[in-house]
């Protein structure tokens, strides 16, 4: 009798939802943080456009504002990304550091645009990136997986 355990609700087992999108934004922010690196150098490592004599509006990403401490932030998370999205569980855990930082950023944003005590160099369109992966975190964390054990005898 054979039983195949099929944790990701396709059919077959391997790696789930989860656990693929976890990987993904780990991925996606690990290379942010890089690029970002390429855009704003080393200097000015709190940076931002807001600090009175100091113009960085040209250091952004896509439309984001960046600095070096943001680019850290963006390398950090990609790489917890990927090494807790190996597993369902880290893939949770990846979740909800991002449903709670994300969404403290989120807040900090709210008060921080446009201040010079900004130290990560947000912006209106950084916040709505913020809020975003706060909810992808969320649906990581909390979303639904099947799982399912094929009961079909083999003859």
């Amino acid at each position: 009798m054979a039983a195949s355990a099929d944790r990701s609700g396709t059919g077959r087992a391997g790696k789930t939802w989860p656990e693929l999108l976890g990987l993904a934004f780990g991925a996606i922010y690990l290379l942010i943080g890089i690029i970002g690196f390429f855009i704003t150098g080393f200097d000015n490592f709190f940076g931002n456009e807001a600090a009175p004599g100091v113009h960085h509006a040209d250091e952004n990403l896509l439309g984001f504002m960046i600095n070096p401490m943001h680019n850290v932030v963006h390398i950090l998370i990609g790489a917890a990304g990927l090494a807790l999205s190996r597993t369902l569980a880290g893939a949770r855990t990846y979740g909800w550091l991002l449903a709670v930082g994300y969404g403290a950023a989120f807040v900090y944003g709210l008060i921080a645009v446009g201040k010079d005590w900004d130290f990560l160099n947000l912006n209106a369109a950084d916040n709505v990136l913020h809020i975003l992966t706060a909810i992808v975190g969320l649906v990581i964390a909390l979303g639904p997986v099947r799982d399912h054990v094929d009961t079909r005898r083999t003859v």
